[in-house]
């Protein structure tokens, strides 16, 4: 019994040391480039070498004290990355959106406003736009789907009783010529921002421009919980404006960040495997009996799709009364 635990804990701790290396490895990929990501991956390649010769040899106290040794300085490394608003920013994450109330009276600076004519090209406008958070009058989600149908972006779109649309989306904050990775953001890579937009521009950029498959959710909510929600993104807006956080892929992502602004209004609602796997939210929405419950579910997915609106779509109220014409009676 003795001998099978033993051989049960080098197991466990070879394992460990791979785990280590490799997770320092990644870090050192997203982090380190030229000459000094060259350095660290040559002395990761020797400290693995080393690993395994303290293993072969069954120097097991050595191999215990320099994966102590590498985490702890994976773990200072860490610590000491701190989120920033100082980068030079990728033009559609340019402007995370910031609020001044005056009661009800919500003034929102960096609604982004812009006219894309492919994924990367657009005419850029950032507005100041004025709404009433006591008239709101609809609650929207939209997901949009550009790979695995189990994966999809989230936004969120408030409408008021003046015609106005503000949708918010929680996204990472690109720097200029930076490209997106998932692996990346476990490991510090990206800042999280929280933009607000024009449907015309936040929704025709998927429609449209990168050809992704969008679809449109009402969301019935009461009044009262609509207010409050609109009122918990943008104060989430002003925390990270005010201190800049870093975005996670699992933890921080475009589906977590409104799911918790949700549990501000509904804290007993519990985490669902869907809010992770987010092209099945819908369906969690759905179950809740606030996304059409009286529809069957496959019916609610395919009446949600939205077609391309061309380059030549309308704007202002009227874009947006052409997305919701599945839905209108």
């Amino acid at each position: 019994m003795k001998k099978a635990l033993r051989l049960f804990g080098r197991g466990f701790q070879l394992k460990a040391a791979v785990m280590l290396l490799v997770w320092v490895w990644l870090a050192v990929s997203f982090h380190a480039h030229g000459a000094l990501g060259l350095a660290l991956h040559a002395a990761l390649l020797a400290l693995g070498a080393g690993f395994g010769w303290a293993a072969w040899q069954r120097r097991w106290g050595l191999l215990w004290s320099g994966m102590a040794v590498l985490a702890a300085m994976a773990a200072v490394w860490w610590v000491l990355q701190d989120p920033r608003d100082d980068r030079i920013w990728a033009k559609d994450v340019r402007h995370g959106v910031t609020a001044e109330f005056d009661g009800d009276r919500v003034t929102l600076r960096n609604v982004r406003n812009f006219r894309w004519q492919d994924p990367d090209t657009a005419v850029e406008n950032w507005e100041t736009r004025v709404v009433d958070a006591g008239r709101i009058t609809s609650l929207d989600m939209f997901t949009s789907v550009w790979d695995s149908p189990l994966i999809a972006h989230v936004l969120v779109s408030f409408g008021f009783a003046d015609g106005q649309r503000i949708v918010f989306s929680g996204e990472i904050r690109r720097e200029e010529g930076e490209v997106f990775s998932a692996l990346g953001g476990f490991f510090r890579r990206y800042e999280l921002v929280m933009i607000a937009a024009d449907e015309r521009d936040i929704v025709h950029l998927r429609t449209d421009a990168r050809g992704e498959q969008v679809s449109l959710f009402p969301v019935t909510l009461d009044p009262a919980a609509r207010k409050q929600l609109f009122f918990n993104f943008v104060n989430r807006a002003n925390e990270l404006a005010a201190e800049p956080e870093w975005y996670h892929t699992l933890l921080a992502n475009c589906t977590t960040v409104p799911f918790r602004l949700v549990k501000g209004i509904a804290p007993g609602l519990a985490l669902d495997w869907r809010v992770l796997a987010s092209g099945h939210l819908p369906g969690f929405l759905h179950e809740l009996g606030v996304v059409q419950p009286d529809l069957p579910l496959e019916q609610v997915l395919e009446r949600a799709k939205l077609p391309k609106a061309g380059m030549d779509a309308p704007s202002g109220q009227s874009y947006s009364d052409l997305l919701r014409r599945a839905w209108t009676p």
